[in-house]
């Protein structure tokens, strides 16, 4: 499953979007990108459930229209242990709809932003995997993702895939806030220490992707924050802004069996775009500040 004809390249300049739309905006990635353009004056259009819903393929052309010149696709099937169990909806959902929303992106001449995962490795590297390294996904999840980069390329548009991995935000469903509610409450806490990988904010997620738009980048990217870390690593740094006295400590994930096989090793290779945009800013920093700023309760 190397189907790489595009790895990378840098196309010219592009100016800021004049009719960007955002499909799943509610997300953490989509919320991130409406806070970004608002920040930055940019007028744009969302599209979220019901109305937009990856596993209803008829209705998303309809999203977007003529004269849209980028379409963020921060919509996917993120439910990792569920994809095994239902391997048809996350494939439609991560794959054949994302070929319906290219192809209608090559009509209108929009540039498609992707966002794709670390899951299409198969976790048995020692070293960060570059770009163009062979895709080999171990769970269903990984799967799906890889079908909908491979169905963007074959779809001739012009797009930026963006792998990324371990996203959090302030809201949304993700395990910084998880572990950030448990570490009020729990004196202790057992969290893996043998999976590595990049965590990734939402927020620097949405402007790192802008920028390689803005530079021109086309194909596919890595993008994540700066730094490397296992769960534990990651769950400690929480815990210590949130509740100092509860204690993380380390296991393996034998202690914690789930449906879907997990990469033991996915830190992607982010040097191609930290030499595009200037260095991404570390998780620790990433989350310190996060955490300063406090965490919506109710999101």
């Amino acid at each position: 499953m190397n189907a790489h004809h595009d790895i990378q390249s840098i196309c010219s300049p592009r100016p800021g979007p004049k009719q960007p739309v955002i499909l799943g905006s509610t997300g953490m990635v989509g919320r991130s990108w409406s806070e970004l353009f608002d920040r930055l004056g940019i007028n744009y259009r969302t599209a979220h459930r019901p109305e937009f819903d990856l596993l209803n393929p008829e209705a998303l052309g309809q999203c977007i229209r003529s004269g849209d010149d980028l379409v963020i696709n921060a919509a996917a099937w993120t439910d990792v242990d569920g994809a095994e169990s239902d391997q048809q909806s996350a494939d439609q959902a991560n794959g054949h709809s994302v070929r319906i929303i290219a192809e209608r992106c090559k009509q209108v001449g929009a540039t498609l932003i992707h966002y794709s995962t670390d899951y299409v490795f198969d976790g048995t590297a020692e070293t960060p995997y570059p770009i163009d390294a062979p895709i080999n996904p171990s769970n269903a999840y990984g799967r799906s993702k890889a079908l909908g980069e491979s169905k963007i390329r074959e779809s001739g548009c012009p797009h930026i895939i963006i792998r990324t991995s371990w996203v959090y935000a302030p809201w949304g469903k993700n395990f910084v806030r998880t572990i950030a509610s448990l570490a009020k409450s729990k004196p202790e806490l057992k969290v893996v220490s043998d999976q590595r990988g990049r965590p990734t904010s939402a927020p620097q997620l949405a402007q790192t992707s802008l920028n390689l738009y803005s530079k021109g980048a086309c194909g596919t990217w890595h993008a994540s924050d700066g730094g490397e870390c296992t769960w534990f690593d990651l769950a400690s740094q929480i815990a210590k802004h949130i509740n100092p006295s509860c204690t993380v400590h380390p296991c393996s994930s034998d202690l914690y069996p789930r449906p879907a096989h997990r990469p033991p090793y996915s830190v992607l290779d982010i040097t191609e775009t930290e030499s595009l945009c200037g260095p991404l800013v570390s998780w620790r920093r990433n989350i310190d500040e996060m955490l300063k700023a406090g965490i919506a309760e109710d999101a």
